[in-house]
């Protein structure tokens, strides 16, 4: 799968502190039916919406308002967690600020401009555009990663599995109508989320900063210096934080932040992860308790709880809290299913995984044999670490998923769409946003795996020239490929 981390002969690396941290959190998600998607609608006022040249979605408010209009006031710090975390302070909603300049007070009345900026993966629009997001996704120091030693081979070898990998990927995004549509939710639920925002009085714009496909976080980045903003607040698009989503859209975000004198002294807020607000675990809550209803017997059904894998030495090497948090997002989830008389019981697997290397067990398709030889009769999939429908829930989920527990006994399949534009889920992420706001300072620029920059041109072309003649020895070597392809697809 093209979200899961390859980390084929790689040998694990410890993050530096700056890039980690294990948050809490509060916001909310839920979404209609798995049958359709509906679109964000908004009963009031004319949205204005600009692209410019780029593509880039621009959701602005005309209206500026007075530092102390917005929602101030809130302790939120908290004690620095036992990782050794360096410039870097913990907020009790999932909020990190950097120390440097620090939001002006709001006695001052110089008006300001709120940005918010969404972070996502991004994925390829068309079939045309597989192969060089699979460049992007795989060029990644932070999904690859490569011992320090070899990081000049880390563009030639995404060079050759873009290239060897995108057959295979063509046919999975054109089974789901031909390209993704993370980006079309994903601008939708910029669109909701300003509209929240204004209902509670604070008009912001909303930016979408894509990793790996259009529109690319710079591009994101210029228009925010272009449109002037004077205080962001960054909200990456994933409930739990992990290395390989979250850590490496802020490692990108700060790598460009470093090299501006404006955007260096921008204050910011990242919200890093926000898998226990009440806001989102109610919100998952209703969703599943609604789709339990289409069972004949509600009582009987398996809710499956299917999260995207990250590859174990991640977590146990490299200090990911991604597991740990995943696991109490399901205890809270399921916390407030029983609170609500809802005692089914439940399972946590870990799908897309890629490669020879242990990734995080147990396996989906592992799981799903083994409750179907149990006899396990009515299951229902939740997607727990996904927020808009995309390649993972409509085509790996919906389709082999689907059929692999069919196959292996299992009568009635029902799974829980993704959050999409569900208003409990856009509401809170408003709510996260307003309490972000007092936290805003301007952003450190430690940057975790940052990628080396050769300032010699020459020595650039050398390993460049290097990697790519190993790259295509070993794409013509038949047996060498073969091992390949065997191994890592």
């Amino acid at each position: 799968m093209e979200a899961g981390t390859i980390s084929r002969l790689l040998q694990p690396m410890k993050v530096p502190s700056s890039s980690l941290a294990s948050f809490s959190s509060n916001s909310s998600m839920c979404f209609p039916h798995t049958r359709s998607m509906p679109a964000c609608h908004s009963s009031h006022g004319v949205q204005k919406t600009n692209y410019d040249e780029r593509g880039i979605t621009v959701l602005s408010s005309e209206p500026t308002i007075k530092k102390c209009s917005v929602l101030g006031g809130l302790s939120l710090h908290r004690p620095v967690h036992k990782r050794d975390i360096v410039s870097k302070m913990f907020c009790s909603v999932g909020v990190y600020t950097f120390p440097g300049s620090t939001v002006e007070s709001s006695s001052q009345t110089a008006e300001e401009k709120i940005g918010v900026l969404l972070l996502n993966l991004g994925g390829p629009d068309t079939l045309h555009d597989v192969q060089p997001f699979l460049f992007n996704l795989f060029a990644d120091p932070d999904i690859i990663r490569l011992p320090r030693l070899f990081r000049f081979l880390q563009r030639p070898l995404a060079q050759l599995i873009s290239v060897l990998r995108a057959p295979k990927s063509k046919e999975g995004y054109a089974a789901i109508g031909g390209g993704s549509p993370l980006r079309k939710i994903t601008h939708e639920q910029a669109n909701a989320l300003k509209m929240a925002l204004e209902k509670k009085e604070v008009p912001a714009n909303i930016y979408v900063a894509m990793r790996y496909w259009h529109p690319f976080t710079d591009e994101a980045v210029h228009q925010i210096k272009r449109d002037g903003i004077t205080k962001l607040v960054v909200l990456p698009l994933y409930p739990q934080y992990s290395i390989s989503t979250t850590g490496s859209s802020v490692r990108a975000l700060q790598n460009i932040f470093k090299h501006d004198s404006y955007l260096s002294r921008l204050p910011v807020a990242i919200i890093e992860s926000w898998y226990q607000r009440q806001g989102y675990i109610k919100s998952m809550a209703d969703l599943i308790e609604e789709e339990l209803h289409d069972f004949s017997n509600p009582e009987e059904v398996m809710i499956f709880f299917s999260a995207h894998g990250v590859p174990v030495s991640y977590v146990e090497d490299a200090g990911d809290p991604y597991r740990d948090q995943m696991e109490e997002c399901i205890f809270l989830i399921m916390k407030e299913l029983k609170a609500r008389g809802i005692n089914n019981d439940h399972t946590l697997a870990y799908q897309s995984r890629v490669g020879p290397v242990q990734w995080l067990k147990p396996y989906t398709d592992e799981v799903l044999v083994e409750l179907g030889q149990k006899g396990v009769k009515s299951l229902l999939a939740v997607p727990v670490s996904f927020v808009s429908e995309h390649i993972e829930t409509l085509e790996e989920i919906d389709m082999e998923y689907k059929e692999l527990a069919l196959e292996s006994g299992i009568e009635n399949w029902g799974r829980v769409p993704a959050l999409n534009c569900t208003s409990s889920f856009i509401t809170d992420l408003a709510d996260a946003v307003i309490e972000a706001l007092p936290s805003t300072a301007a952003m450190s620029m430690s940057t975790g795996t940052e990628e080396e920059v050769d300032n010699d041109p020459m020595q650039y072309f050398i390993k460049m020239l290097f990697g790519s003649l190993l790259a295509f020895v070993f794409l013509f070597s038949p047996k060498m490929i073969s091992a390949f392809k065997k191994n890592i697809f």
